[in-house]
């Protein structure tokens, strides 16, 4: 039997999110790691004999798309049973994972674990590496950003990209053009944007903002920033460097001049002030256009998608903002056939049938197809969407880390950095606060934490 997902979660992966459940999780260096994240003792060959054989897999998902692909996996495979259980969402489910993990029973074959929550499972050698099972092949096949974020050591492949979130600029054009704005091409119009907004109608924001970790890091990450740098069990965190500064600088300006409207993401309040044109813009993932449709139905016609804002004149970097991959966790039952789900899942035929139902695909082939670029979006009054959201998944800045704690790292954020939110500290002052209590657990952990100082 599959479970049915949270009917108010859709279909791709949001901003990445740090609850308090995390910091029950068993993370990277501490004793509770079951793995040693060795490749398995199988090879591409004994994934088809396990297609053959048949089987039953067990997949932990909360990601609404994978029940018709299971369907369409057991229809190509009659001897195969594809269970789909929503145990939770992100760290929710982590920490059920995590719990399996250190007992050593109940484990999923396959498990959904978005980009930044990775590395809490890798560094201890909880997931199987994939390379010998196919997947070292299939590196063309992804996005820079996707691809990237399942990479390890010395080869190792830790999981296949299922979706990306190149970052796009959400704006609702009835407001600008009641207000007879502009659509900023860059970051320092962006700001002018706030400033004409405000000054035209007090009630209308450029942006909704109070302070949002997976966020920060994004706009960090285009800007050019890379404050982590994780080789192993060393890591780095330096939020000093000029990519981050570029973006203290920017954003600060807002904050100041009370340019943003201080509601929390994914608020019924939030959604509401997209639906009446209080909040003109969202820069985020390229999956934001179902969560539109989904959250925001009067705003049909309304809403248009551009290129983010660059941060200098002409720069088209972009970043990612959400994203997630199918890994498998070490100890599970049946890892050929594992496998040959993922494969499918995220670089064959699945693929289709996840953007059938308007999934934002990381595989090339898909981004560059004609039907797939061409394709128009009624919600945003026949725009070619797609167009847009490939060209900034190709300009995804190469290079970014996350921290093996990343989402440990994140609950700490409205402690330190949301702060500059809500008092006179600066948002300089309260990344440098960030950074010192992440080194700090960082070291409590076992890794060897460093700043760029």
């Amino acid at each position: 039997m599959r479970s049915q997902p949270d009917a108010r979660r859709t279909v791709m992966a949001r901003l990445p999110r740090a609850a308090a459940a995390v910091g029950a999780l068993c993370l990277a260096l501490s004793a509770c790691g079951s793995g040693d994240g060795t490749a398995p003792d199988i090879g591409a060959e004994d994934v088809g004999a396990a297609l053959e054989e048949g089987g039953e897999i067990t997949v932990w998902a909360w990601e609404p798309t994978l029940d018709r692909v299971a369907e369409a996996f057991e229809d190509e495979h009659p001897g195969v049973t594809v269970n789909v259980e929503n145990v939770g969402t992100g760290d929710e489910q982590y920490t059920a994972l995590q719990n399996a993990l250190s007992a050593g029973s109940g484990l999923p074959d396959v498990a959904h674990i978005e980009y930044f929550a990775l590395g809490q499972f890798t560094i201890a050698g909880n997931l199987v590496d994939l390379a010998p099972l196919g997947a070292a092949e299939l590196e063309g096949d992804y996005t820079p950003g996707p691809w990237g974020a399942v990479q390890g050591e010395e080869g190792a492949i830790h999981g296949l990209p299922m979706d990306s979130g190149p970052i796009a600029l959400f704006y609702n054009q009835d407001v600008f053009d009641e207000h007879d704005v502009e659509v900023p091409a860059t970051w320092d119009e962006y700001v002018e944007v706030a400033r004409e907004l405000q000054e035209a109608d007090p009630d209308v924001y450029v942006a909704a903002d109070n302070g949002d970790a997976g966020a920060t890091t994004t706009f960090v990450w285009q800007a050019g920033g890379q404050p982590y740098r994780v080789e192993g069990e060393d890591v780095t965190i330096d939020f000093t460097d000029e990519g981050t500064a570029r973006f203290t600088d920017t954003w600060q300006q807002l904050i100041d001049e009370d340019l943003l409207l201080p509601v929390t993401a994914w608020s019924d309040e939030w959604y509401q002030a997209l639906g009446d044109g209080s909040v003109a813009t969202l820069v985020t993932g390229a999956w934001m256009g179902l969560n539109l449709e989904a959250g925001v139905p009067d705003g049909a016609g309304s809403w248009r998608v551009a290129p983010p804002p660059a941060w200098e004149e002409g720069d088209t970097s972009s970043a990612e903002s959400g994203g997630s991959a199918l890994a498998v966790p070490v100890g599970a039952q049946n890892q050929a056939l594992a496998y040959a789900f993922i494969e499918y899942a995220n670089a064959g035929d699945g693929v289709r049938h996840r953007i059938d139902q308007g999934a934002f695909p990381a595989t090339v082939a898909d981004l560059e197809s004609p039907e797939f670029l061409a394709a128009e979006s009624e919600y945003f009054g026949g725009q070619a969407v797609n167009e847009i959201y490939a060209e900034s998944a190709a300009n995804v800045r190469e290079g970014w880390h996350y921290l093996p704690y990343q989402a440990h790292a994140n609950s700490l954020f409205n402690d330190t950095v949301g702060q500059a939110y809500v008092s006179d500290t600066t948002l300089a002052e309260g990344l440098a606060a960030w950074q010192d209590v992440s080194v700090r657990y960082g070291q409590d952990q076992g890794f060897t934490v460093t700043t760029g100082d």
